[in-house]
Order: structure tokens, then C-alpha cells, then sequence
């Protein structure tokens, strides 16, 4: 495990998507694991800055994304599709066929996660994740629980991540109860992890992950077992290491 100490958000996003720039230089059909949420907004504008300055290409590039509120079509405002096309997709040269997401408008949870399990699988593995934690150190959508559920499934969430996500809906009714996620397993298979954290809010939980046991009651502990993990955070998050 490495840990990268930035100054703040925009040090943070801009030593993210370094990383993420050098995967897809040296493998230029780079299979992405990619998040969503407001942290990695500043990494999503500073490789589309790249790419308008032609140093970045996207074209033969593939993605895959963590996860998929339920319920939620890839024209509604609120889906994780909307929010990839609007940050990131629109305004690259990435071909749509390359862009994987979970279909939330499937409610038949086992052929959905068994036909997005394949997806991974047909594309060689995820080159390079990435990902935020929760403040209960959910990654994904995989709440804590008391044993890691392995490939992707489809979770009921937790009050506290609905709680956090309530700033994105009208009203904290309108948050959908449930998600599909890429399971641990699933993220553990990728051959390298990056994950971004800014802000006060995310020290308690970073402390507890990283320096903690390795639990499901904490999902994002797992990752110190992982052979090529990179924590890049900010001050403030890491002020209780």
C-alpha cells in the first residue's frame, strides 16, 4: 500500500489523473474501473482538459463503472450513466460501445450481475480502479457487512449512505433504497487500485481502514491486502495517520 500526501482537492485531482493519464498512454486500450460521486469531479475535468490539449486519447479506451442506483434510467438526471456522460464521456473521444455500466432499470438482480460479471471478464480484467470511500468505508456500494460479498450483487443501502447522497436528490425520499456494485472481489481483481480522498470528514474513516483490522464491517479495509493499492489524499483526510 502507498500513500500519497497532496496539499488539497485540486492537488489531489491532479496527481489522480496523472496516474490514470499514464495507464492510458503506456496501454493505450486501457480498460478503466471508474467512480462516480463529487470527489473525483476534479480528476474527470483534468483529463478532459487534457484531452482538449490533445494529450490525452480515448479512442480505443474501455471503461467499467462501479456501480448503478436501481430503479434509475441512463436519461434520469440522478443515474451514475447521466453523471459519466455529462463529467466525462461527452466530452472525449471514447466510443459509447466502450462504456459499461450496470443497468438499473433490470430488476432481475441475478441476470443482471451475472451478465455484468461477464462484461469484466470478456474485456481481460480492469487495467486500473478507481475509487472513493464512504464514511462507513463503504467502496462501491458494498456496505459494511459481515462478510465481503465477492462479485457484483445488488445491495440494500445503508441509512447513512442514503443520508449522504440526500444532497444530490429534491428530497431524501426520492434516493433510491438500493444499488447494483461490483463486489470486493471483483474490485480485488483489478491489477492496480487508486483511491481519492479529500476533506476532514473522510480522516475518521481513512484511520480506521488503514490502520485498523481488515474487516467486512469496514469494506474498504481489504484493500491493504492488495498487491498494487494507492491511497491519494489530501491533508486534511489523512490528519489522524
Amino acid at each position: 500500500m502507498r500513500i500519497i500526501k497532496v496539499r488539497d482537492y485540486q492537488d489531489m485531482s491532479r496527481k489522480a489523473a496523472n496516474v490514470i493519464s499514464a495507464q492510458m498512454i503506456l496501454k493505450p486500450d486501457s480498460v478503466l474501473g471508474l467512480a462516480t460521486g463529487s470527489t473525483p469531479l476534479g480528476l474527470y475535468e483534468k483529463l478532459v482538459e487534457w484531452y482538449g490539449k490533445g494529450d490525452l486519447d480515448f479512442a480505443q479506451v474501455k471503461t467499467v463503472n462501479l456501480d448503478e442506483y436501481v430503479g434509475l434510467s441512463a436519461d434520469n438526471d440522478q443515474s451514475y450513466r447521466y453523471f459519466m456522460n455529462k463529467n466525462l464521456f461527452s466530452k472525449v473521444n471514447i466510443d459509447p460501445k466502450n462504456v459499461n455500466i450496470p443497468d438499473g432499470t433490470n430488476q432481475d438482480a441475478e441476470a443482471e450481475c451475472e451478465r455484468y460479471e461477464k462484461v469484466i471478464e470478456s474485456l481481460g480484467g480492469i487495467d486500473i480502479q478507481l475509487l472513493g470511500i464512504g464514511n462507513n468505508g463503504h467502496i462501491g456500494f458494498n456496505e459494511p457487512a459481515e462478510t465481503f460479498m465477492m462479485k457484483t450483487h445488488r445491495v440494500d443501502l445503508t441509512e447513512s449512505t442514503i443520508e449522504a447522497n440526500k444532497r444530490f436528490f429534491e428530497d431524501v425520499s426520492m434516493v433510491p433504497r438500493q444499488a447494483y456494485t461490483m463486489g470486493i472481489g471483483t474490485i480485488m481483481k483489478a491489477k492496480k487500485i487508486v483511491m481519492v480522498a479529500s476533506g476532514k470528514t473522510k480522516a475518521p474513516i481513512i484511520k480506521e481502514a488503514f490502520t485498523g483490522e481488515i474487516t467486512p464491517r469496514v469494506p474498504a479495509s481489504v484493500l491493504q491486502l492488495h498487491q498494487d493499492f494507492t491511497l491519494i489524499a489530501d491533508e486534511e483526510a489523512l490528519s489522524l495517520m
